[in-house]
């Protein structure tokens, strides 16, 4: 009989410990708990200890902390009809947890398919090229429409980010040709703009020197001088203009000034007098003196015409 009492008083103890066990709950700081009462919702209850009434009470636990999902690769094909593979990564949390437990029966595993959907609706409606440049933008939008979406669930989207986006090797290879082209073409404008810019830098100098010509000389041996420190290099020279054009009068000027000149001594000279052989004496030095090959005797001159004084009178018969 004793041994009997002992037997339901252990069977009583251990059912009072299994309900005691049964109605009390334990939350995590980041935790809520949803608690059905026979099926209906009861109020949210807060981290800490949780009394539950055993068998009528039910509790499902909701963290609240960001879940980071992992969306999978998508085929996708733009609308220049590029086929890409584009993989991304979505930050969301849980905001309500009445509405993420009551309104859908999987809240994570919809927000990781409607991501998908949604990825692929927006990237479709996109060039390459403006999937490549504007993933800013685009990560904006996907964004939005997935907590416009999500937000009957009690989910609130915080970021979404493209992470990689493959493209067919021979897409790459037109691309880069591209980019080589568009490169070519720039460098072509600069260097047509920085020719520009010098012609008109040059067309100021010009204006500067002008007015002082011996400018140009002394910038002249100012290169010189910057180009002697090189021991082996060779220097040409460059002549002015104006000294071979100053020359070139000078010589010019030389032959007419050396023919009228002995033209004038001869109409001063006193006349010769004649051998009577009629050859002239060769002690008189002729007249002109000879000219040395290197005057300017050598080159074309004209004839001096005698004036009246020098002209011998002719005899008429």
């Amino acid at each position: 009989m004793i041994a009997a009492l002992l037997v339901v008083v252990v069977v009583l103890l251990l059912g009072a410990l299994a309900l005691a066990a049964a109605s009390v709950r334990v939350l995590r700081e980041y935790e809520r708990g949803v608690v059905f009462r026979l099926g209906r919702v009861m109020e949210q209850r807060s981290p800490g200890l949780v009394l539950l009434i055993p068998a009528i009470d039910r509790m499902v636990r909701v963290p609240l902390r960001t879940v980071t999902l992992r969306i999978p690769a998508q085929e996708v094909i733009t609308r220049d009809n590029v086929p890409v593979r584009v993989t991304a990564v979505s930050y969301f949390r849980v905001i309500d947890p009445i509405r993420s437990v009551v309104e859908v029966e999987d809240v994570f595993a919809a927000t990781a398919q409607i991501a998908q959907t949604t990825l692929r609706s927006v990237l479709g409606k996109v060039e390459l090229d403006a999937l490549l440049a504007e993933r800013e933008r685009l990560n904006e939008r996907i964004q939005q429409i997935l907590d416009e979406q999500t937000e009957p669930w009690g989910i609130k989207v915080t970021i979404v980010e493209i992470k990689d986006v493959e493209i067919p090797e021979r897409m790459q290879q037109a691309i880069a040709r591209q980019a080589e082209a568009e490169r070519t073409r720039r460098a072509k404008v600069i260097n047509a703009e920085g020719e520009f810019q010098a012609a008109a830098k040059l067309a100021d100098a010009a204006a500067v020197i002008q007015p002082n010509p011996i400018t140009i000389q002394l910038r002249t041996l100012q290169a010189l001088t910057e180009m002697s420190g090189n021991a082996g290099s060779t220097v040409v020279f460059p002549l002015p203009l104006e000294l071979l054009g100053g020359r070139a009068a000078a010589g010019a000027d030389a032959p007419n000034q050396a023919e009228s000149a002995p033209a004038r001594d001869r109409s001063l000279a006193p006349p010769r007098a004649e051998s009577s052989v009629g050859d002239p004496d060769p002690k008189e030095e002729p007249w002109p003196p000879p000219q040395p090959p290197w005057s300017s005797a050598s080159r074309p001159r004209t004839r001096a015409v005698p004036s009246a004084a020098t002209a011998e009178p002719t005899s008429s018969t």
